[in-house]
This record gives C-alpha cells, sequence and structure tokens, in this order.
C-alpha cells in the first residue's frame, strides 16, 4: 500500500487503540433519512436476492432493504451492544480490521459484502479490500458507500485532507490495489429534495472470475 500513497497517508490525529473510542455504544446513524434510502436502494439494486450478505464495519444499523430475503447477514464490526441491536444480522462478530484485515470466513463464502459510510477509518485498506476479494463469489459485488461526514480523529489523514471526488478517488484506488475485481464503477447517488442534505457516493466492485 506504501508504493500507492503518499507517506504518512493511514496515519490519525488518534492513534489510541480502536477498541477504546469503540467501547461505548453510538446507536445514532451517520447519514440523514433520504441519504439512508439513496443507500438502501443502491442495495437494493445491486446485492443478489436471497444472497449471503456480509456487513463490513457493521453497527446497530445496517441500511439493508427491509423487503429483501436474503439468506444469511453477517456483521463485522467493533461493538458488539449496537450489533445485538441490529434486526438485521442474523449473527455477528467482533473484529478489528486495523489490527487483522484478515477476514474469518472461508474463499467464495459470500454473494455480497457491503461496507456503509466507514471506509474512511481503514488504516490497511487494500488488504481489506484484496480479502473482500477473497471471500466474494465470482462475478458478485462489494458495494461502499461513503458520504461528506466522519470521526475526523479517527479517520486517515489521506481521507481527511480530500474532497467527495478524491475519496471517489481513494476508493477505487484501494479496489484497484486489491487486484481482486474486473469491474470498478463509480456512482453518486446523492438524493434530491428539500430534506435533503447529506450526498451519498458508492464505488461498486464486481469480483472476478
Amino acid at each position: 500500500m506504501s508504493n500507492l500513497f503518499p507517506p504518512n497517508s493511514f496515519t490519525r490525529q488518534d492513534e489510541s487503540e480502536d477498541e477504546i473510542f469503540f467501547q461505548e455504544p453510538r446507536k445514532v446513524v451517520h447519514i440523514d433519512e433520504p441519504a439512508i434510502e439513496a443507500v438502501r436502494d443502491l442495495y437494493r439494486e445491486f446485492l443478489p436476492p436471497r444472497g449471503r450478505i456480509l456487513d463490513l464495519m457493521s453497527s446497530w444499523r445496517s441500511h439493508l432493504p427491509e423487503d429483501a430475503d436474503f439468506e444469511e447477514v453477517v456483521g463485522l464490526g467493533m461493538n458488539a451492544v449496537e450489533m445485538e441491536d441490529n434486526p438485521q444480522l442474523d449473527r455477528f462478530l467482533i473484529h478489528n480490521l486495523n489490527l487483522e484485515p484478515s477476514l474469518p470466513f472461508e474463499d467464495a463464502s459470500f454473494d455480497g459484502v457491503v461496507c456503509t459510510v466507514s471506509v474512511q477509518y481503514l488504516v490497511r485498506a487494500v488488504e481489506v479490500f484484496t480479502e473482500v476479494g477473497r471471500i466474494l463469489r465470482p462475478d458478485c459485488p462489494f458495494l461502499v458507500t461513503f458520504s461528506n461526514r466522519c470521526f475526523p480523529t479517527k479517520a486517515v489523514r489521506l481521507w481527511c485532507y480530500s474532497d467527495d471526488a478524491q475519496h471517489d478517488q481513494i476508493v477505487r484506488a484501494y479496489a484497484t490495489g486489491s487486484d481482486k475485481f474486473v469491474e470498478i464503477e463509480s456512482l453518486d447517488r446523492s438524493p434530491s429534495g428539500p430534506d435533503a442534505r447529506d450526498p451519498v457516493f458508492a464505488v461498486k466492485c464486481i469480483r472476478g472470475m
């Protein structure tokens, strides 16, 4: 990863252990309702029906379509209290991707992976994207959604000093650097209307055969 990005790109203002920062449950949503609905619509469009889905960096809400009939939704995150309160998770695991980017799942064991407004916190992002490619079945999607909000003390320096267009380029670079995806597409799903404040951007990554 060091060859892809400038030095210190993945340092953070707060370098204390992530377990300390995430030990207190934060049962709030980080984007507004029109943006949440835009994320749901995106996931409804691209996640395979009745598929096995991994919610990467999960919390108390997954923003998956409520009418979806997935075989299983697995959450992987940092706070058990939050994930226990997530009605869309069938089960969950506590896992710190910044310490251990390897995912505790078998090869080609998921039909879709989502990462919702959390990619900015990854300090070993290309390694995580590589692992996502490993656990995805061929021709299946990894959907990374993001907005313009974050916890700035825990977001990596590269993200904090970039704008929306650069954030898209960063996520695309993570996917390209993993060498696992044959299709990498940028999407702007920002809602419109008087109540819409938060933009919604996504990078759709399709696992190769």
